[in-house]
């Protein structure tokens, strides 16, 4: 029950409860805002409830065990275990509770290994007195969900991902965060001669991408330009009358919340002026960052297009850990492209201001790439690019359906179609680059049988605006709209007969 998305995990809760009363359920919390919400409704009958505030605190009186970490890497975790560490923004950078690019950990090497033991032990203990049949995640995007989902796996306790399908409004669930597992299986059948029998699927495919070729648009309505303050003016339209006083009425009431908090001291909790310093440092990288720092467009260009993606984000830290420093990735691809190449750079519209500049002057320093505004519609330039590079963006999907070659640096569902290569070793990007430009192996009927199986295998609600704009905050007035995915979730763990 993943931060915000506890509102709307509880209303899934009460759902499953409603309609299939037999139905226990359990859930690992948090922030502790959210836990105090689902404590104090009684909508819903929780067998346990953790709050991963309260197992973080734990620390401070733990000893440190080695021996037990390791035994719990070989037996548990299949992978190294300080990887779950580099994961958590807050444990790890101090980020969140501070806003991007401040990177001072607030906790010493030894006092991570102690949060990273105390949340296994908690987890092990939860899932051993709790004995769930299956783990529902929102996101892995944390140090506790991380482990949570990699031990569960080591159990063999089922898990499903609550995942964008990234079309349309659609939602699916997979078993694992690396790919769409649920789809997968639904494409390999399709691809074996069965596509009579997703007829009415395949339909909404072809009319969807139709679509989106006619009118590109990104899936996710905050993505768009236009909802993102990407100028000064927009920048500094908190500087309008109305606008300020709704800023200190908003700023009065966070410092008065934390006052009055009895748990200021939980590891997640923003403190209010380090919340207000560090607006104040964004809209002065705003006022520095000046229109000739930008080249133009130049169509006539043969280029790559890398955009930039969001930081700190699971997009890089989860599905690219060792992808994630975007200056000397940009600038191990410029050395990579061919010498009549340019690499054409794009900020993410939900980055402006954040990044200092001397980001963006490095990046000028590469002497075959040119960096464009952040006004610029990103299709503009897919659509006229040679070649598309991300990380793990879902500018690469888009580029896909629109008949572009993509590269890819990280985990990505898309990454199982032709006309997309994952570079796994940076020394390979030379040649891969030279065979993706020489061979465009795009498959048309492939990319429409897996559209077939994104809406085969998917639900439509639109969680972007119920969970990530609204926050939960409307879910009494939105809760029909959860039905379908509540149903989705109920077929794949086995509660319908």
């Amino acid at each position: 029950m993943q931060r915000r998305f506890a509102l709307v995990a509880n209303e899934m809760a009460r759902q499953l409860q409603q309609k299939y009363p037999d139905t226990k359920i359990c859930g690992y919390v948090q922030t502790r805002s959210s836990f105090n919400f689902i404590t104090k409704q009684n909508n819903v009958i929780y067998t346990k409830l953790l709050l991963d505030e309260d197992i973080n605190a734990l620390y401070k009186k733990e000893k440190l065990d080695l021996n037990f970490l390791k035994k719990m890497e070989l037996e548990y975790l299949q992978s190294n275990l300080w990887s779950h560490v580099e994961l958590d923004r807050i444990i790890r950078h101090n980020q969140l509770v501070r806003e991007y690019p401040y990177n001072t950990p607030r906790y010493s090497h030894e006092d991570m290994l102690k949060i990273l033991q105390v949340t296994i032990k908690n987890i092990l203990n939860f899932l051993d007195k709790e004995k769930p049949d299956v783990v529902i995640f929102s996101v892995i995007g944390a140090l506790s969900s991380s482990l949570l989902y990699c031990i569960a796996k080591a159990k063999h306790i089922p898990v499903y991902i609550i995942t964008p399908a990234r079309v349309d409004k659609l939602y699916t669930l997979t078993s694992s965060y690396k790919k769409f597992t649920e789809v997968e299986k639904i494409f390999a059948n399709i691809k074996e001669g069965s596509e009579s029998h997703f007829a009415k699927d395949r339909e909404k495919a072809l009319k969807f991408l139709r679509a989106f070729r006619d009118t590109p648009a990104p899936y996710a309505k905050t993505d768009s330009i236009k909802n993102r303050p990407i100028n000064k003016r927009k920048q500094f339209k908190f500087l309008l009358p109305k606008n300020a006083l709704r800023s200190l009425q908003w700023l009065n009431t966070l410092t008065y919340q934390y006052i009055k908090d009895r748990h200021k001291t939980d590891y997640s909790t923003i403190k209010p002026w380090y919340f207000f310093i560090d607006k104040i440092k964004q809209k002065i990288r705003v006022l520095t960052i000046h229109s000739n720092l930008y080249h133009e467009v130049r169509l006539t260009d043969n280029f790559a297009f890398f955009p930039l993606q969001v930081e700190p984000e699971i997009s890089t830290m989860l599905y690219a850990p060792f992808f994630t420093d975007q200056l000397w990735l940009a600038k191990q691809i410029a050395k990579s492209l061919p010498i009549d190449f340019k690499l054409y750079i794009k900020e993410h519209p939900a980055m402006y201001g954040k990044r200092p500049k001397k980001f963006y002057t490095e990046l000028k320093k590469i002497p075959n790439l040119r960096l464009i505004k952040p006004s610029v519609v990103s299709f503009d330039l897919i659509q006229n690019a040679k070649l598309v590079t991300v990380i793990s963006s879902t500018v690469g999907w888009e580029a896909l359906m629109l008949h572009k070659p993509v590269i890819t640096f990280g985990d990505v569902f898309f990454n199982k179609l032709p006309g997309v290569q994952k570079c796994e070793a940076i020394t390979d990007l030379p040649n891969i680059i030279k065979e993706r430009l020489a061979m465009n192996n795009h498959d048309e009927q492939l990319l429409i049988n897996y559209i077939t199986a994104l809406y085969h295998e998917s639900v439509t609600v639109d969680m972007i605006d119920i969970w990530e704009i609204e926050g939960g905050g409307r879910l009494k007035e939105r809760a029909q709209e959860l039905e379908s995915l509540v149903e989705l979730i109920a077929q794949k763990i086995g509660l319908q007969r």
